[in-house]
């Protein structure tokens, strides 16, 4: 996602999943439970809160695995220099 070599790109790293965090799973719950819960199923609200909230979860669980992912294939080992004659 981000070049290794670029100052700040670990930050820029961190803010944008920072922000995913915060906003993906607050969207999802209430764009499933009034949407797709109440509107297309048709369900009671204390229905639709619980799946909603199953929603939200696992939209939280999807960011972390991404954000791992990322983590893990960042190569920010340094590369030996070898002397170019």
């Amino acid at each position: 996602m981000a070049n290794p070599k670029a100052p700040g790109s670990v930050m820029n790293t961190m803010l944008v999943f920072t922000i995913m965090m915060v906003v993906l799973p607050i969207f999802s719950y209430f764009f499933s439970k009034s949407v797709i819960f109440e509107g297309v199923f048709g369900m009671i609200h204390t229905s639709s809160y619980f799946y909603a909230a199953v929603v939200a979860i696992s939209v939280v669980h999807v960011i972390l695995g991404m954000f791992i992912y990322v983590a893990w294939s960042d190569d920010s080992r340094p590369v030996p220099q070898f002397k170019a004659d």
